[in-house]
């Protein structure tokens, strides 16, 4: 005797060996035996042999209509044998039954499982929306597969192109789109990336570096809604002329500077900042637009305003006008350069000229200052600033020699980036400049007593303090007065930049209270003291930052990758940063050379560079030769994130590793020079 039965949800026959009681010892065509229980049998049958019957039964299978079997199986529950009778017209034969039995078994959508060898017809409206979604996921199939033969053929199917920047930053991978990208790339061994851009879906490796920036932080567009023209209050004019100091292409001119002789000999020296908190109020729709930014971004070539250019153009301190400003006036006795007074004002600052570095730096230099020769605009003005610019750096020093930090570096080199047309130029620029001493030294000066205003009044405002936390000099930002050791001041509240960090709004806004107010400024102020509204944007600024200093970093390698091309540039002078790594001499651009021999920190070398790519942003070089030793002056200050040199301390180096981690530096809006080439290397530099 044989049985056809079920086991582990599979249908067998084999031959009966033995029985006992209700179970039987079966040997199955493969020669395997197997215990089957009688519940599990669902055919006893004589001949055909166990291998005929499941040949015989799965082309019965095949020639089941299972459309005709659904209607003579009507509505009422059935064992399969009973359907036989009624579907082939006559008891079935044995292999007649175990292949209806297998059509049933393979047709859940037509039959519903009731229990071992029962079956229940489904529904017709169930049976209905089965079949269509059956014949849909068919239709999808042949729609999946044409999408990946046009894409082997190097054609990009509309229905991607339209999805191009989804399907590659933030796929569905359920989709058909995304599932045909995926088996294209697989079949032809390359990247959804590289495809894409073979394909048309991304026009360009610009683009492809820059979509998921801009599809994670301005995934409605990057423009801003039609906002009110910012009113501002009846203000004074001041008696000043004052000048602003900033790269060629600035547009967002923050601070300018002016400088009055006093009867009795002593001079009044003026830092002006434009003063958007005069029409911008917490709330507003101009704040919240600020606040969702939280700052300016900046890549080569382009950058991405905090605030809408209209309010920009109203609050920017161009030559020609009087402009909204909060002034910090500081005044001086020359004989020692002591401050003898300040005083705080929001005003209308007459703007007389927008001087730029590009055409500066070459004219006011450390020798025509010292020996009062060369002829460019505010000359007296300049040569008092800097005199006094000198005498500040040299107390703060003092102050860091108190810390225990040893002095700043102040002649490394800063890279500017131009892009026009999509041509790259990347210009060296030595950091330490009259110019970049001169805004350097009093931006900081003024952050520091606008810093120490708010603390005295007791005013909540936005600071950055190092030092005093542990043994790393980290960087933090607080909310309330602490040293900033790198810096050498007592303490450091953000507030000279107020059109392109938001930080800084909030601070003019601060600064204002304690103006407007006096004493009673922690009453009237924007944010009062334990707001918790402050401490959430200190939080928010500081990831936003982070994500921004990141772009930009891409961005950056990107177009130096570009300007390799550019150049066709295939032998470059490079210097060592720390084991493994280099920068290039000419571009701002590290190199990674695996197992490359030790070499001190600062050996200049000869790299042959293999091979770049602008997808991955990926360099292959080798080692050509070492050419020796080079000035310390000559390495970036971006290179301090990668430095153990012996001018700073580990705790120093540490502290500029933390601080380029959240302050970019900005190659279109070099305005400023860095307060400080270590730690706040980057923080008035283009900001």
């Amino acid at each position: 005797m044989n049985l056809f039965f079920e086991e582990s949800g599979d249908f067998k026959a084999g031959a009966v060996l033995s029985q006992q009681g209700e179970a039987w010892q079966v040997e199955t065509q493969s020669g395997k035996r197997t215990k089957v229980r009688s519940r599990d049998v669902l055919l006893q049958f004589a001949a055909p042999s166990p291998e005929e019957l499941l040949r015989d039964a799965r082309v019965v299978a095949d020639e089941i209509d299972l459309d005709f079997l659904w209607e003579v199986a009507g509505q009422d529950e059935f064992g399969f044998s009973d359907l036989g009778v009624e579907y082939f017209g006559h008891e079935p034969k044995p292999h007649e039954a175990a292949g209806l039995l297998l059509r049933l078994h393979a047709s859940p959508m037509y039959f519903y499982r009731k229990g071992r060898g029962r079956y229940k017809a489904a529904p017709e409206t169930s049976l209905k929306a089965a079949l269509a979604g059956l014949e849909k996921k068919r239709q999808q199939a042949l729609l999946q597969a044409s999408y990946v033969e046009e894409l082997k053929a190097h054609r990009l199917p509309e229905a991607l192109r339209a999805q191009a920047r989804q399907l590659l930053f933030k796929p569905d991978k359920n989709s058909i789109e995304y599932k045909a990208l995926d088996t294209a790339c697989v079949e032809m061994q390359t990247t959804p990336q590289r495809l894409m851009l073979e394909t048309g879906g991304i026009s360009s490796t610009k683009e492809l570096h820059c979509a998921p920036f801009l599809m994670e932080y301005f995934p409605r567009g990057t423009g801003f809604p039609l906002l009110p023209t910012p009113q501002v209050g009846k203000l004074e004019r001041a008696d000043v002329r004052a000048f602003s100091i900033d790269d060629v292409s600035t547009t967002e001119i923050d601070d300018a500077f002016s400088v009055t002789t006093l009867s009795d000999g002593m001079i009044r020296v003026g830092i002006h900042i434009a003063a958007p908190a005069l029409g911008i109020k917490r709330g507003d729709a101009a704040d919240e637009l600020a606040r969702q930014r939280l700052s300016t971004i900046y890549m080569p070539g382009e950058k991405i305003t905090m605030l809408p250019d209209e309010f920009v153009e109203r609050f920017t301190l161009a030559e020609g006008r009087d402009c909204p400003a909060v002034s910090l006036y500081a005044t001086l006795d020359t004989a020692d350069w002591s401050v003898k007074s300040m005083e705080t004002r929001a005003e209308l600052v007459p703007m007389a000229s927008n001087l730029r570095h590009n055409d500066l730096d070459d004219v006011v230099t450390e020798e025509n200052l010292a020996n009062n020769s060369g002829d460019y605009p505010h000359k007296e003005e300049l040569s008092l600033l800097w005199q006094w610019a000198l005498v500040l750096e040299q107390g703060r020093m003092a102050k860091r020699a108190a810390f225990g930090l040893r002095p700043e570096q102040n002649n490394r080199i800063d890279f500017n980036f131009y892009v026009e047309n999509d041509v790259v130029s990347i210009l060296r620029r030595r950091r330490g400049a009259p110019l970049d001493k001169v805004v350097a030294e009093l931006m900081i000066f003024a952050n520091s007593s606008w810093g120490q205003m708010m603390n005295d009044h007791g005013v909540p405002g936005i600071y950055r303090a190092q030092g005093g936390w542990g043994t790393r000099m980290q960087v933090r930002m607080l909310t309330h007065a602490a040293p900033h050791q790198g810096l050498g001041v007592d303490q450091y509240a953000w507030s000279t930049s107020p059109l392109r960090r938001y930080t800084d709004l909030v601070n003019q806004w601060q600064i204002l209270a304690c103006v407007e107010h006096g004493v009673a400024a922690p009453l009237a102020a924007t944010f009062k003291p334990k707001d918790a509204d402050l401490f959430a944007i200190v939080s928010a600024f500081d990831a936003a930052y982070a994500a921004y200093s990141d772009f930009q970093s891409t961005m950056e390698r990107y177009w130096c990758l570009r300007w390799l091309t550019q150049e066709n540039a295939r032998q470059v002078d490079a210097v060592v940063l720390k084991e493994e790594i280099l920068r290039l001499a000419d571009i701002p651009l590290t190199i990674k050379l695996p197992a490359m021999a030790p070499l001190a920190r600062g050996t200049q070398v000869r790299l042959d560079l293999l091979r770049w790519d602008e997808v991955d942003l990926a360099v292959e070089a080798r080692l050509l030769e070492v050419a020796g030793p080079v000035a310390e002056d000559l390495m970036s200050d971006a290179d301090v994130e990668l430095d153990d040199a012996a001018m700073l301390t580990d705790q120093e180096a540490d502290a500029a590793l933390d601080e380029a981690a959240t302050i970019p530096p900005a190659p279109e809006e070099s305005a400023e020079p860095a307060e400080s080439p270590e730690a706040e290397s980057d923080v008035e530099r283009g900001q």
